[in-house]
């Protein structure tokens, strides 16, 4: 009986070890509530724009009829995803998006190299002219953005077909060849967020102590050596997160500037995922098969971001989580 009775103290106690915490967490919460409110907002914002809208992922399952509502519809299966598969569109959006998306991908160095490039510089004054001007371009809209490139490249009046007629060479109407639309494409983004992305790295290489620089100059290291050996091992990590995100969202290509840059003679390669689920869920009113190809593009995303972060992490470079 005392065995048992001791035994049955001790439970008690473990379980009021147990609930012991939470008033702890809870007291700590409301010392610090302040904090808490502020970080409301963003936890409503992700809830109600990012979550909840996940009920309706099951229209991708679902003949889904409007006027029958999501939860009346009819389920299918996956007969959406095994149209989209058996589509004659599936290879030309597949070929476009993946080919921007690794173009893309190939700038990713470019933010990296300029950050260097301008930590290095000694007068203040020109690295914040630099800066300036790099930066500048993040702030135009896409629409202005598309406008200027019109405006730039048109084959009468454009200043680049101007330069080239000079040259002796013939007029280019750039948006009408297919062959030019990723190039436009990518190195217009470049030249709009290279001074934004610069941030981060120029940000993480103000981190780097000083004494490291001071040690190899005394050892007679130049500037490259420098770079190498302390700049980018210094930023490495944050480099890995940046890479790491930047696989996550691969496939998410720019819906606006794709569909402001599209035409019917460039149509061929840039039709991708983005506008293809429009262009058939809100214009052609398919709503179940857009939500299937959507929903397809988001998984291949998340397991490019799974393989990634893992692959980063068995390396030993820092991952997500």
């Amino acid at each position: 009986m005392e065995v048992q009775g001791n035994a049955a103290i001790q439970e008690n106690q473990l379980v009021a070890v147990r609930k012991k915490p939470l008033p702890q967490k809870l007291k700590k919460i409301w010392l610090n509530y302040d904090l808490y409110l502020l970080l409301l907002p963003t936890l409503l914002y992700f809830l109600v724009f990012h979550y909840l809208p996940m009920y309706g992922v099951q229209i991708a399952f679902k003949n889904f009829n409007p006027v029958q509502g999501i939860t009346n519809s009819p389920w299918i299966g996956f007969d959406q995803f095994e149209r989209f598969f058996n589509s004659y569109q599936l290879s030309i959006v597949l070929k476009n998006t993946i080919g921007l998306a690794v173009f893309e991908m190939a700038m990713f160095p470019i933010p990296i190299i300029m950050a260097l490039l301008l930590n290095q510089l000694m007068s203040q004054k020109f690295k914040k002219v630099v800066q300036t001007i790099t930066y500048a371009p993040h702030f135009i809209s896409v629409v202005v953005m598309v406008g200027m490139l019109y405006l730039f490249l048109s084959p009468r009046s454009g200043i680049i077909n101007q330069l080239l007629v000079i040259l002796g060479f013939e007029p280019i109407f750039f948006f009408g060849i297919p062959e030019w639309f990723k190039s436009l494409f990518v190195f217009s983004g470049v030249w709009q967020n290279m001074g934004w992305g610069m941030i981060i790295y120029l940000a993480a290489l103000s981190g780097i102590s000083p004494d490291l620089h001071e040690a190899a100059i005394m050892d007679g290291a130049s500037k490259i050596k420098r770079i190498l050996h302390i700049d980018i091992p210094g930023i490495l990590p944050t480099v890995i997160i940046m890479l790491i995100l930047s696989f996550g969202s691969l496939l998410n290509i720019g819906f606006e500037k794709v569909y402001l840059m599209q035409n019917s003679l460039n149509v061929s390669s840039s039709e991708i995922i983005q506008t293809h689920v429009y262009k058939t869920g809100l214009l052609g009113a398919q709503y179940g098969y857009a939500a299937a190809v959507g929903l397809f593009n988001s998984v291949i995303n998340f397991i490019l971001l799974i393989v990634i972060n893992q692959s980063a992490k068995k390396a030993g470079q820092g991952s997500l989580w």
